[in-house]
């Protein structure tokens, strides 16, 4: 990303202008319960005025994810970005999940097309409820590799709500909490689930299920999401806050102006959650012991307990490093006698984050950035531990602001990502080290390394010829561009040496020079840089007493050579008589006749 263009605004700074009042109004005019389904799709024994029981939303106002999108606008989904540089990562959707949106807007776009429901909604829901389904880990079905559940809705930093499915989907036969990618209490799961990929399931796990009910539930009451008073109302139904209002249009505006396809489980992770703000509670998710939901038998289609299978309910295995598997009970604030390990305690190895080749050209960003995973010994993902990242060896290059280390606190899902590292003006290999604070568990190193930029091209910017009179300096100085496959390639390191032919790259010791500091000759120029538009531009050269042809050789990394001839000519004569040919050509100076006697 770019250094600034890329990073994501602060919290509550959204581009999409809400006006604090009209949210305020709305989100306490939206009774719960006021959505609902069409009459084909409600669960028996459900009504139109009845709110699912327990809770006021379609998460029961779970916790979501509060990152906001960048500044800068993603790039058109089939387009190129200005300039030719990478796609923008957080505009990427994993394959199946955009998949499943867009088949829901086109489910919608038949069955109540007044609602007029847009998929990039589906899409910034999707987005702070589950982080797309955790980047994509979903299977070929759409359904998550691994269930994903909010925190226990026990009333202790949460809305309190009692168990409603015997534990059938999440697993809690006292509470409830929100599940799936689009993150459904079970109580408004059992009135508003879909079967979205017509296999005779309805699966709050899986994504293209999901997808449909969640398009149905905002679409429901007649409204007509292209209005916005209405797009308001949907959305806070979904979550009755006046932050997620907002940072779900922004992403929904995000969205709107281009997405591009990228492979499931590479979608971009959300690291800030709204529940990390609440202090004793643990955000949601941090699997150090994963729960599996109980089978429901009298569920048609469900699979057999502990089958992995969709529609059992139940994770094939607890989650392993990186995979973003397995949830955690919250323990309620002083709950227990026992002393809770501090996070840097609770470390037991780091794992690498997806970082991959750490390659720069000198003077360049680095495109990549140190990421690290701070993981228990069972694979539970560990947050708020300090993690330190160092730069290792003979190199000047630094993290932003010029710093050799710097310490990044972990995200819920216990990554921590290193500022932007900067390269400097020396190639060779480093190291950057990642280490805990304060903990015992060993570092990670990952290898980095500057390469010197390259020109495989050199040609003049002028075809004058340079010529000179002994004694004198020459009226133009050298000025050539370099390229690199075609391309202007600034920042390239340079030489210019007065050699001795073109056979002998000897240098010479007459003819043409430079002069140094102090004013005295030198014949070659060593630590010369061209421009950013590629444009080298030589110092003055002078000529000696010696007369000829001359030859000066620029060389530069990667190859790139030219050889400029240089001419030193004789004076030229001066056209002006001397005073003494003037004398003796003037008529006064001819001899007069004798006078004759």
């Amino acid at each position: 990303m770019a250094p600034v263009m890329g990073r994501r605004l602060r919290r509550g700074a959204v581009t999409t202008a809400v006006a604090a009042a009209a949210v305020a109004a709305l989100a306490a005019s939206q009774a719960p319960g006021v959505a609902s389904p069409p009459r084909d799709e409600r669960a028996a024994g459900s009504s139109d005025s009845t709110p699912p029981p327990g809770g006021d939303s379609a998460t029961g106002n779970s916790p979501y994810f509060t990152d906001l999108p960048p500044l800068q606008s993603p790039v058109p989904p089939t387009g190129a970005p200005p300039g030719g540089g990478d796609k923008e990562a957080e505009a990427g959707l994993p394959a199946t999940v955009l998949d499943a949106y867009k088949k829901a807007e086109s489910a919608l776009a038949t069955d109540q097309p007044g609602c007029n429901l847009p998929w990039e909604l589906l899409a910034a829901i999707g987005k702070v409820e589950s982080g797309q389904a955790r980047g994509g880990r979903v299977d070929a079905n759409g359904t998550t590799l691994t269930p994903i559940l909010g925190p226990v809705l026990n009333g202790k930093g949460f809305a309190k709500i009692t168990d409603t499915d015997g534990g059938a989907y999440d697993g809690d036969t006292t509470h409830d909490r929100a599940v799936g990618p689009m993150q459904f209490i079970p109580s408004t799961w059992e009135t508003w689930g879909q079967d979205g990929n017509g296999d005779g399931k309805k699966d709050p796990n899986n994504i293209y299920d999901a997808a449909l009910a969640a398009g149905r539930y905002l679409c429901a009451g007649g409204r007509d999401l292209s209005v916005e008073a209405d797009l308001h109302k949907a959305i806070l139904s979904y979550n009755r806050s006046t932050e997620y209002l907002n940072t779900v249009l922004s992403w929904l505006e995000y969205y709107r102006k281009g997405t591009h396809e990228v492979p499931d489980g590479k979608g971009v992770l959300p690291d800030d959650r709204s529940d990390s703000r609440y202090p004793g509670i643990t955000p949601n998710p941090t699997p150090d012991t994963p729960r599996s939901p109980s089978h429901k038998p009298d569920k048609p289609g469900a699979g057999k307990p502990g089958s992995g299978k969709p529609g059992s309910g139940k994770p094939d295995k607890p989650g392993r490093p990186g995979d973003g598997g397995g949830t955690t009970k919250p323990k309620p604030p002083g709950d227990g006698g026992t002393e809770t390990p501090s996070p840097a305690e609770r470390v037991d190895a780091l794992a690498n984050a997806g970082t991959g080749d750490l390659v720069a050209k000198t003077g360049d960003a680095f495109t990549e950035r140190v990421a690290v995973r701070a993981l228990t010994k069972s694979g539970a993902y560990v947050p708020k531990a300090k993690i330190k990242f160092t730069v290792v060896g003979d190199t000047d290059a630094r993290f932003d602001g010029g710093a050799r280390s710097a310490t990044v606190t972990t995200g819920v899902w216990g990554k921590a990502t290193a500022p932007e590292l900067q390269a400097g003006e020396k190639a060779g290999k480093f190291t950057v080290r990642a280490t805990v604070v304060g903990g015992s568990a060993t570092g990670v190193h990952f290898e980095a390394e500057v390469t010197a930029r390259q020109a495989d091209a050199l040609a003049r910017t002028s075809d004058k010829a340079l010529v000179c009179e002994t004694g004198k300096e020459f009226a133009d100085q050298v000025e050539v561009k370099a390229t690199y496959k075609g391309e202007a390639a600034g920042g390239v390191a340079a030489t210019a040496t007065l050699v001795k032919s073109a056979t002998d790259a000897t240098v010479n010791d007459k003819g043409p020079y430079f002069k140094d500091a102090d004013g005295k000759p030198v014949r070659t120029l060593k630590g010369l840089k061209t421009g950013a538009n590629g444009v080298l531009k030589l110092p003055k050269l002078y000529a000696d007493d010696a007369e000829g042809t001359y030859l000066l050789r620029i060389a530069t990394a990667g190859g790139g050579t030219l050889t400029v001839e240089l001419k030193v000519t004789a004076p030229e004569p001066d056209a002006t008589p001397s005073p003494t040919e003037s004398e003796s050509a003037s008529p006064s100076a001819s001899p007069s006749a004798s006078p004759s006697a």
